[in-house]
Parts: C-alpha cells; structure tokens; sequence
C-alpha cells in the first residue's frame, strides 16, 4: 500500500553512505516523498542520495541532527506536506511502523504519533541503551506529564498544525528532549504507538552513549531555565 502524497518523510543524514538507498528504497515502498538532509558528511551519502528518487537537500557543514529535522520540515511544508514522518537514516526504523502511526495521525485520532520500542517490544532492547532511554524518560518533567515510555525514538509522526507551530532550536541530539518539551506544554493530542528498532551491529554503532543521555539533560535544563 501506498501511503498519501500529503505525507513527506524526512531523514536527517549523516555519514550513513553504506545504508541510505537501502533505507530509501524501503521508505519508498510505501512513502512517494522522502526528503533526505546530508548534514556535512564526509562520506559519500550526498552521491548515494543523489541516486535515488528522495529530494536531497545539503548543509554544507555538519549542524547537528536537530538543524536537519528542521531543515527538512520546513523543504517538506513548502511543498504542501500535510504530515511528517521523522525516520532515523542508520536502518533500525521499519517503515511498517511508520504506515500504521500515519494512519492514526491521518484519521484524526491523533496530531503526534510518538514510536516507543518498550511498548510491546520484538526486539530486546540493549541494556546500556536501555538504562540511558529510561533515565532520559524518568528525569525528564515533560517525559513524566505526557507519560512516555520512549522520549528519544527517532520515529515520529506529526500533522501539519504541530510542526508549523514546533521550532528546533537545539541542534545536537537534544533536539528529542526539545519537542518532548514542547508537546508537552501543547494541547496537542499524542498517543504512543509500539515500534520494533533493528538493533543491527551497524545501527548499535551509531548509538548514544550514556555520557551523551546525560549531557541531552544537561543541555534541556540549561536552556529551560
């Protein structure tokens, strides 16, 4: 099934040259618009972008996964973009989770459809990612008032009214803690949907340590106060 042409897919990228097509070419199985942002890479994803039929869009100098997003959004709402689907590019999203979490967005049962992997979980979780996940989410005030098992999971869905108002201001990884934040102080209705993440050796690779879980803390605070 094909997904609507109202929803654009936006895929933050950074020295991903050895999976992007892939993850591409599966995005597109069921998503038309796919906008992937090369955030300065080194490698050569910008070429494997290029190859393939999703909208490339360049930083020319690496700004962080929070300026990708936002670049992305904002190239997918000139274009008409009734929702966004935010899909990390290192291959542990399915894109059968995505199709579903549109589907909610879409018939109005939700604006913000959030993945979380402690949701019915098929996949088990790797307990230092584990333990950086759950701390984030039980240290974080916004976490706890939306009542999220999963703050930082890089699949989203959110309709149009809740990205023209939402800003990224952060641009490092706390960029996930930022639209927790802001969600949380909206009226928005947002539901946790179950995803499974492929914890494949490359995508472990690309993980978050736990020294960077507790400088996304460190970072939100600051810049709430």
């Amino acid at each position: 099934m094909v997904a609507d042409s109202g929803t654009w897919v936006v895929v933050p990228v950074y020295n991903e040259d050895t999976v992007i097509a892939d993850v591409v070419a599966e995005i597109r199985t069921c998503f038309p618009n796919v906008v992937c942002v090369d955030d300065g890479s080194r490698d050569a994803s910008a070429d494997r972008i290029a190859g393939t039929p999703a909208h490339l869009v360049r930083h020319p100098i690496n700004l962080g996964q929070g300026a990708s997003l936002q670049t992305g959004i904002d190239y997918a709402l000139r274009r008409g973009a009734e929702r966004i689907v935010t899909f990390d590019a290192d291959g542990q999203h399915d894109v059968a989770d995505a199709v579903r979490m549109v589907d909610i967005v879409r018939s109005g049962e939700a604006d913000v459809a959030l993945g979380s992997r402690f949701l019915a979980a098929t996949e088990p979780v790797p307990p230092l990612k584990r333990l950086v996940l759950r701390s984030v989410a039980a240290l974080s005030p916004a976490s706890r008032k939306l009542n999220l098992t999963d703050a930082h999971n890089g699949l989203r869905v959110l309709s149009r009214p809740v990205v023209e108002q939402l800003r990224i201001s952060m641009n490092g990884m706390a960029h996930a803690s930022e639209i927790v934040a802001a969600l949380a102080r909206s009226s928005w209705r947002i539901v946790e949907v179950p995803v499974t993440i492929r914890y494949t050796e490359y995508s472990r690779s690309k993980g978050q340590s736990l020294f960077n879980g507790v400088n996304i803390l460190f970072d939100l605070s600051v810049r709430q106060r």
